[in-house]
């Protein structure tokens, strides 16, 4: 079934609204394989396939909404008739109501490759039994714990009585591999990866590296002496920040009370030389997109430029909650939700210096190469968090 198919059974279910509703239709078609490999052998296979169809009706502020999983005409009749009838049960809610188009232009993205499409599933394997290969052959302690190939392809459909009408498709792909360290007895762990739209692209090599290194180099680490250091973080490090940063500057968050830049727009809250942006148009991101969950276009945006707050990420119900306009940032996890809202390729615009030179300009302080309990340690709403820290110490420009 094509992308054209899937977007005439949304056009179908929306001709069928009646007087006072509003009606969305969203149909997707997903597959996906898991590999993992031990010790040469595939110890763990899933390819699956999934498709399906959810259906929002929105009347007199109440939303009712179901969803199936299955494409059958019979079936989707059954959710149409179920939607309406768990409006009846909705929670009057002056805000409800379905994505307008905003006039916002698609950014036209290369987010299908056929190279992955037509895949060979032995080859998929390969490349699993190799990135294993090639971590063992890089240190002696190293041990595998387990190598993985995933890739997912998606297609999908959004219509609705608004005048949204739009599709699209997109795949990729990742191998990721987790080790372990013994030096007499002691026990480190390690990680590495590598991501792509196509196999193509992988760089097995550096997975490796990284993930041998991850496991060997906190060997007979010690704790250092408490006091107070310069500290570079790792970019991996530094990406599960803004995992955090990310949640304040939802917009659902912030009307709700639930981030510490409520009522901060316009404030400076970062040093001048943070610029952040929410771009799902880069193609150097493996989750660039080029619609929302809602149907929207979807669209760079610059949430904190030079230090200074410049707005927040909307879906179209959080925007009029707020009294402003969709993003484009309505996030959906596919036919059996609805949508919600967060950053779809948050991004820190780089500097102008890699890692060693960062370091070498330090005479005491400390890379921070992990973090621990960062998700339970944080406070989102006062900014406050405390974390346990891994990495090594810095002494006049050294590691």
């Amino acid at each position: 079934m094509s992308t054209e198919q899937l977007q005439e059974i949304a056009d179908r279910v929306i001709a069928q609204a009646r007087s006072g509703e509003q009606v969305e239709a969203f149909v997707s078609r997903d597959s996906e394989t898991d590999i993992r490999v031990y010790e040469g052998s595939v110890e763990h296979f899933v390819s699956a396939q999934s498709e399906g169809i959810g259906i929002r009706v929105i009347r007199d502020g109440r939303t009712g909404f179901a969803y199936a999983g299955t494409l059958d005409p019979a079936a989707i009749a059954e959710v149409l008739a179920d939607a309406r009838d768990n409006v009846e049960f909705g929670t009057c809610d002056e805000w409800a109501g379905l994505a307008e188009p905003d006039g916002v232009e698609v950014v036209e993205q290369q987010l299908w490759n056929e190279a992955l499409a037509d895949f060979a599933t032995d080859r998929k394997i390969e490349l699993a039994k190799e990135l294993e290969r090639l971590t063992v052959n890089v240190d002696p302690r190293v041990r595998v714990d387990d190598s993985n190939y995933s890739d997912v392809a998606v297609e999908s459909a959004v219509a609705t009585t608004t005048g949204i009408r739009r599709s699209g498709r997109e795949n990729g792909c990742y191998v990721s591999i987790s080790t372990l360290a013994d030096d007499g007895d002691e026990t480190q762990t390690g990680f590495g990866f590598s991501v792509g739209r196509s196999p193509e692209l992988f760089d097995l090599g550096k997975a490796a590296r990284e993930a041998a290194d991850r496991a060997t180099r906190l060997l007979g680490a010690t704790k250092p002496a408490s006091k107070r250091v310069t500290v570079v973080l790792d970019p991996y490090v530094t990406a599960m920040f803004l995992g955090i940063i990310s949640s304040t500057l939802n917009g659902e968050a912030v009307a709700k009370g639930r981030s510490l830049f409520k009522d901060r727009l316009g404030d400076q809250v970062a040093n001048p030389l943070v610029t952040l942006v929410d771009d799902p148009t880069n193609p150097l991101a493996y989750t660039a997109t080029d619609l929302d969950g809602e149907g929207l276009a979807a669209r760079r945006n610059s949430l904190i430029h030079n230090g200074v707050l410049q707005q927040f990420v909307h879906s179209s119900y959080s925007a009029r909650r707020a009294g402003t306009v969709s993003t484009g940032n309505a996030v959906r996890g596919g036919f059996k939700g609805t949508p919600g809202v967060g950053a779809l390729a948050l991004q820190l615009q780089p500097g102008t210096r890699d890692q060693a030179a960062l370091v070498a300009d330090v005479d005491d302080g400390v890379l921070i190469q992990m973090v621990q309990g960062l998700h339970s340690g944080v406070n989102p709403i006062s900014g406050d968090f405390s974390a346990g820290a891994s990495g090594l110490t810095i002494t006049k420009g050294q590691l």
